[in-house]
């Protein structure tokens, strides 16, 4: 399945650290969001637990978004940067 996951985690430490797990599962496309292809369910949730153990529940928020193939074709793009890998893009 395709994820996006944006955060706003207010530490510093706890942000850089958040980045780390998240380049282990996909692609930085800005400063606080991952694309994350190719992930099967078990991986979403070791990803997503790890993200848990991370922050502060009280401060931080993570938010992850799933989308299909058809959501990703309709995907439009200004600026600089690239469209997500398409023939990463793999249904599980």
């Amino acid at each position: 399945m395709f994820y996006v996951v944006c955060f706003d985690i207010v530490d510093d430490r706890t942000r850089l650290r958040a980045a780390k797990v998240l380049k282990e599962y996909g692609q930085r496309v800005q400063k606080s969001v991952f694309e994350c292809s190719r992930l099967t369910e078990e991986k979403f949730l070791k990803l997503k637990s790890r993200m848990e153990d991370l922050i502060d529940n009280s401060e931080d928020t993570v938010r992850y978004y799933s989308l299909c193939k058809g959501c990703l074709e309709k995907m439009e793009l200004s600026g600089i940067g690239e469209p997500p890998d398409m023939e990463a893009y793999r249904v599980v």
